[in-house]
């Protein structure tokens, strides 16, 4: 389809400096940019470490014990 748009000067430099360093035509720039707008990126959630508190107060420094402790509770249904 043919039409006349009118472009914001930054959006006109967008799409040329994609024209060129692409070597496509202006259309296809065109085209590429409002896609990508269509389908915006989406800023990644940041990584947030879940707690719960299962009533255990554990000495970490023998892991065989707390291994062995986890297992007990894990046995006994989580208390």
């Amino acid at each position: 389809m043919r039409t006349t748009v009118r472009l914001d000067p930054a959006v006109a430099a967008a799409a040329e400096q994609l024209r060129r360093e692409r070597g496509i035509g202006l259309g296809e720039a065109v085209n590429e940019l409002a896609r990508a707008g269509l389908n915006p990126r989406k800023e990644p959630v940041p990584f947030q470490q879940r707690t719960a508190n299962v009533g255990l107060r554990v000495d970490v420094t023998n892991i065989a014990d707390t291994l062995e402790l986890l297992d007990e509770y894990d046995a006994e249904g989580g208390r």
